[in-house]
């Protein structure tokens, strides 16, 4: 066998595979059926290793494979485009951040710890909430932490979600807590695509540990019961999950407001782009409660002096996490999005509290706008009656999916299809008015021609 210094236990291969019983590598994967197993060289049609310059052109095939778009998707579903500032590019890429994990050792972190106490404390004013965390995954996984949360307070296994709760969120929610036997009920929503009062003032009942509420919601409506929502959990003794477009909370009243528990959401609205489906970043805040501060997952970092009296950053409440009390950590996350949620400290302190609220009138503007094109030259009309931010749902006369077809054929990709003639369509400041009346105008001869 040839000597890798770098990899040196290759060198004791067989007395490894010897050692666990089997007589091959091979045996270690007998149980996997063949159909299903990755001949990575046999699938591509290589022979052998290729050079670095060979794989340089492969990858330059595989890119020009990508649809080529004259302008930014308007594919809603809860991840839009949106523009990033070099400096939030330029931040982010240096080696002292762009490097780093984790930190461990807080005594060698400080810089990396005060990144990321700007961004817990940037976040706590946007939600008007005590204490956030320094990053999860993305929403989805936040909001299966919030619940797990819930339940690890009351013990109870009753969850209540909307309808229109975003789908691939619901989906992490059921895989997150499948193992605990967490039930989870659904409330429907009405015609005008909001929560239904008379049915979730039903389902919320004393065996309720959660209830959740998106705001806005999948279809990107506005809600305008939280308040009868959330006073309808806390007489019932469970907790409350709002999930946020952080971005809306610039035209809207923040989670704090309405005395919820627990606000989770997506940091890719502050200034992180499209990227096949991320990296993103999930926030997680609570309000000043001992025991929601003490069943948090994730980091906490805090503000401390040290012997001299000099400002430190510190991880804190430690003996919640998993390499501090293992199994009975609060969760079993590890890895997070720090350099996502530096990027959203960044993006916030870059744009500011003017900056935010006149980007956020700028979307809805822009997308109220589109909408109303829409029905006014008669492509589509709304299927929803409420006011909205960023997402809107419009319902077409013929299948969305011929006209999704036919406009990405013309370097266009539309809506987000939710039914045969239903599409969610996400419209910011990147889409132009120039682009808006285009993308409409080439689905209206889609429509006129069918």
């Amino acid at each position: 066998m040839d000597y890798h210094p770098w990899l040196p236990n290759l060198d004791y291969e067989n007395e490894m595979i010897r050692e666990i019983g089997v007589n091959s590598i091979d045996d270690l994967f007998k149980d996997i059926p063949e159909e299903i197993k990755l001949k990575r060289l046999l699938n591509v049609g290589y022979s052998k290793p290729l050079s670095e310059y060979e794989i340089y052109l492969r990858l330059l095939e595989l890119e020009n494979k990508n649809a080529k778009l004259r302008m930014p998707p308007f594919l809603g579903g809860g991840v839009c485009p949106h523009y990033v500032p070099e400096a939030v590019k330029f931040v982010i890429s240096r080696s002292e951040f762009y490097t780093s994990y984790t930190p461990y050792q807080p005594e060698i972190s400080q810089g990396l710890l005060q990144a990321l106490f700007e961004y817990q404390s940037l976040m706590a004013d946007l939600l008007e909430m005590e204490v956030v965390n320094s990053s999860m995954y993305e929403w989805g996984s936040a909001l299966a932490e919030a619940v797990l949360m819930a339940y690890r307070i009351n013990g109870k296994k009753k969850v209540v979600i909307p309808a229109s709760i975003n789908p691939y969120h619901k989906k992490v929610l059921e895989t997150w807590t499948y193992g605990k036997e967490i039930k989870i009920k659904e409330i429907p929503y009405t015609n005008e695509g909001k929560i239904n009062l008379e049915v979730a003032e039903k389902e919320i009942d004393e065996e309720t540990s959660a209830v959740y509420i998106q705001q806005p919601n999948f279809f990107g409506i506005f809600e305008t019961e939280i308040e009868e929502i959330v006073d309808l959990a806390k007489k019932k003794g469970a907790i409350t999950i709002m999930g946020v477009n952080p971005l809306s909370l610039s035209l809207i009243k923040p989670p704090g407001e309405y005395d919820i528990d627990i606000a989770v959401g997506d940091g890719q609205e502050l200034g992180l782009p499209l990227n096949f489906g991320g990296p993103y970043m999930g926030i997680f805040a609570t309000k000043w409660d001992g025991k929601l501060v003490r069943q948090m997952p994730g980091r906490l970092v805090g503000l401390t002096t040290d012997s001299e009296g000099k400002r430190g950053y510190t991880l804190i409440l430690q003996t919640r996490e998993q390499f501090t009390r293992r199994e009975k950590a609060t969760s079993n996350i590890t890895t997070n999005e720090a350099l996502m949620a530096i990027a959203n400290a960044v993006y916030i302190s870059l744009l500011g509290k003017s900056g935010l609220r006149k980007l956020a009138e700028e979307i809805y503007k822009r997308s109220h706008y589109a909408l109303l094109e829409f029905e006014r030259k008669g492509v589509g009309k709304r299927k929803f009656n409420s006011d909205f931010f960023e997402e809107f749902t419009v319902s077409f006369p013929i299948s969305y999916g011929k006209i999704h077809e036919n406009l990405k054929a013309r370097g266009i990709y539309g809506g987000l299809k939710i039914s045969d003639k239903d599409a969610i369509f996400c419209v910011t400041e990147v889409h132009t008015k120039h682009m808006i009346d285009e993308m409409i105008d080439e689905a209206k001869k889609i429509v006129e021609t069918s």
